[in-house]
């Protein structure tokens, strides 16, 4: 199997495998970087998002639900270092269920970050804390400009709404493109010299295009050799790339690919013990010199200790040594060294890769890998409102 070969087959051909919208959707992704990078760069997006962070909020809260809520993973330590506020990432589900022990108090920033913005939970939890934490601000970016995110606030001056552009809405069941823009979209929040952040952004294209030229072959023979497991390691907001890796890999495969994402320092407490000759590592880098040292430390472990079948290394300036005999290292040349964000987005789409190459050889469809199982949305559930409790205070449903 070859991404050659791939992109080769006539379109009917490609839409009766399954595969025509996940293929085309991540490989538009470097063009879409760009065309995002060019709305962040509008001065009425500036005033949007300066209406949105002035007066400072208190807290930042992100979320979404399952891919939406990883990138909010991503996005946290890169708002909180850039902006001075703190910042954490909490799932949809828990703000529906539990808003009242989880939500920071104060007067804080929800930033909502959805595909369609049409799941239940999501405008769920927008009309649950402009109704009951009223001193909360709203951020909404979205990419479907008919999604309820984006059409259910407009006349709310407590909202604001950003929609990204249409090519990012996908049309597979799984999000691929609408991750990346949404999490460089979010990037935006911070503070950046508009050509900077441009020649950055092309950079990224650029090293990620030569990812999709030159190495994706080796990635699809990867993919398809004999692994049952697979456990993908992340430091900091790369934690929240390796957690959406993961559910590319287990939704793509259906289930039949066991998968874990774990921190590397946190992988010696308990789950090492998963890795067997069948597991497959992929591991993404940190670009900082003193977090890569405990990376590559945990890396060197395991070769000491014989665990994982192979490795997908992703990174820039990758050690040969920590690659074992039959790994695989993706290099991102050209990458800014110090910067720990805009590389999220590459690592997603090695992961995103690895997870179409597999689909395919296991026989599935990526465009809609669960057989029914899963919706592009979620299907609509009831949203049930507060108990008292008997001392008359409200709690969580």
């Amino acid at each position: 199997m070859t991404l050659d070969a791939l992109l080769a087959a006539p379109l009917a051909q490609q839409q009766a495998r399954g595969y025509a919208s996940t293929l085309r959707e991540i490989l538009q992704q470097p063009a879409t970087w760009l065309g995002t990078a060019d709305l962040l760069s509008q001065p009425s997006l500036h005033e949007q998002f300066q209406a949105a962070l002035l007066p400072p909020p208190s807290h930042i809260v992100l979320t979404g639900s399952g891919s939406s809520m990883y990138i909010g993973e991503c996005l946290a330590p890169s708002l909180q270092l850039g902006l001075g506020i703190p910042a954490q990432a909490i799932a949809a589900g828990s703000l529906l269920t539990h808003w009242r022990s989880v939500l920071p108090p104060g007067a804080g920033l929800l930033i909502s970050l959805a595909r369609s913005g049409d799941s239940p939970e999501s405008s769920g939890v927008v009309d649950r804390l402009l109704s009951d934490a009223p001193d909360y601000r709203h951020l909404v970016i979205t990419c479907n400009a008919h999604g309820k995110l984006a059409t259910r606030y407009r006349d709310d001056p407590r909202v604001t709404v950003l929609v990204l552009d249409e090519r990012t809405n996908d049309r597979s069941l799984v999000m691929t493109s609408s991750f990346t823009n949404l999490l460089l979209a979010g990037f935006g929040l911070v503070p950046r010299n508009d050509n900077d952040a441009g020649a950055a952004v092309k950079r990224l294209a650029r090293s990620v295009q030569h990812v999709f030229d030159e190495q994706a072959d080796a990635l699809a023979a990867i993919a398809c050799s004999e692994f049952s497991n697979v456990v993908y390691l992340g430091s900091g907001g790369a934690f929240g790339a390796a957690r959406e890796s993961a559910l590319k890999m287990l939704e793509m495969s259906g289930g039949a690919v066991v998968t874990m994402a774990e921190t590397y320092l946190g992988l010696r407490h308990g789950p090492m013990s998963s890795l067997d000759e069948r597991s497959l590592v992929v591991a993404f880098l940190s670009p900082d010199p003193a977090v890569r040292g405990y990376e590559l430390d945990l890396l060197r472990e395991l070769s000491r200790k014989q665990l994982g079948m192979a490795r997908v290394l992703v990174g820039e300036h990758i050690p040969v040594d920590v690659l074992g005999p039959h790994g695989v290292a993706v290099e991102l040349a050209g990458l800014d060294a110090v910067d720990d964000a805009l590389p999220l987005l590459a690592h997603v789409t090695v992961g995103q890769l690895l997870a179409l190459f597999r689909c395919l050889e296991l026989g599935n469809k990526p465009d809609a890998p669960s057989q029914g199982v899963l919706t592009r949305v979620v299907e609509h559930f009831p949203m049930h409102g507060e108990r008292r409790s008997k001392h008359g205070h409200g709690e969580d449903a």
